[in-house]
Order: C-alpha cells, then structure tokens, then sequence
C-alpha cells in the first residue's frame, strides 16, 4: 500500500542536516574521550562552536583578553554541538542555564569565577607558557596513572560514589600489577625522579 501524501520539501534537508550535526557532535566528543588530557588555551573570541570545544577539553584557560558567548540563541538556533549537554557540569545547572537563554558575553575573569576556567593569564604570552608548565608537570607522571584517572573521572560523572568507587577498584586492579607502579616505588625508595615507559 502506498501512500499519495507528498514529502515536505524540508525533509531530505532536515536529513542532511541532521547528519552533519551528528558528524560535528561525533568530532567533539572524540576529544573528550582522547585518552591523554586535552588543555585548552583560549585568547580572543570564544563563541560557538569554539565554546563547544572548550568544554569537551579536561582542563581549560585563558588570556585576559577572552570573551566567552553561547551566541546560537541570538541566531534563533538551539546550541546543537554538547554546550548544552557539558556545561552544566562545568558551571552549574542555573549558571549554564542563564548564559545559554542569554547569549550574554562574559569575560575570562567572569569564566573563572563560573569554573569553566581555571586561571586567567595577564597576555597570549603567559597563557601559552603557562600551559607548557601544567603539560610538562602532567607529562612527567605514569601514563598509565594519567590516563586511568581521566577515565575514571570521566566515567564518575554518570555513576554514583558507590558505583563510581567499584569501577575504580576494577580499574587499579590491573594498575597494581604495572611496570609504571613498581617505578615509582623503586623511585621513591631511591628518593629520584620516576621514569615512565611511553605509552
């Protein structure tokens, strides 16, 4: 049985469309779940899509110079690419609600007070050499460490304590038996600094 009622014209647009948004939701979310950390560094303009990037980063800062806007209320869009999903996390359910109705400009100052930020560095010079001191310290530990503490700190969001507590003694389980682990005792014990195999 066929039906004689004609497709609306959007249709085949509103498809493609629809695979584009998924194919830009799916870029975003392979940064979050990179096993290594993700530091975002932000100067300037950080609006849109270039928001959606920066909450999908594990640790974030910026220059004072950065201004921050969910601007797609403002073009009569629904921000479509986890701005509205991550941010919450990040600033509050209120604050994410305010500035995503809003399309209000905040600062980078205004940033960190709401955490989406950790520090405000004076100039485009200082945030980049500050970020290298943060990857370098973070560089130096186990990668293994590294890499399971952002897993289970990722995986936490969506659990409870108690399940979030299982999954970690699931995960250092198999940490206990690491090369990375008998390492940093032996360095302990030997009052040096660790070496770790890269992963």
């Amino acid at each position: 049985m066929s039906s004689n009622k004609p497709t609306p014209p959007f249709a085949p647009a509103t498809s493609r469309g629809s695979r584009h948004i998924k194919f830009m939701q799916e870029a975003i979310t392979a940064l979050e779940f990179r096993r290594k950390p993700m530091i975002a560094t932000l100067h300037g303009a950080c609006i849109g899509g270039e928001i959606d990037l920066t909450t999908a980063c594990d640790i974030r800062y910026c220059s004072s110079d950065a201004f921050f806007s969910i601007k797609e209320v403002d073009l009569a869009m629904t921000a479509d690419l986890g701005i509205l999903q991550r941010l919450p996390s990040i600033v509050g359910f209120g604050n994410a609600m305010e500035l995503a109705l809003t399309g209000q400009r905040f600062t980078g100052s205004e940033a960190k007070d709401l955490g989406l930020v950790s520090k405000v560095f004076t100039s485009k010079e200082a945030l980049e050499e500050g970020v290298k001191v943060v990857a370098g310290e973070i560089a130096i530990k186990s990668p293994l460490a590294v890499i399971g503490t952002k897993a289970v700190l990722l995986r936490s969001r969506d659990l409870t304590v108690e399940q979030g507590l299982d999954y970690v003694a699931t995960w250092n389980s198999g940490a206990l038996l690491s090369d990375d682990l008998k390492e940093a005792i032996s360095a302990h014990s030997q009052k040096r600094k660790p070496k770790f195999a890269k992963l």
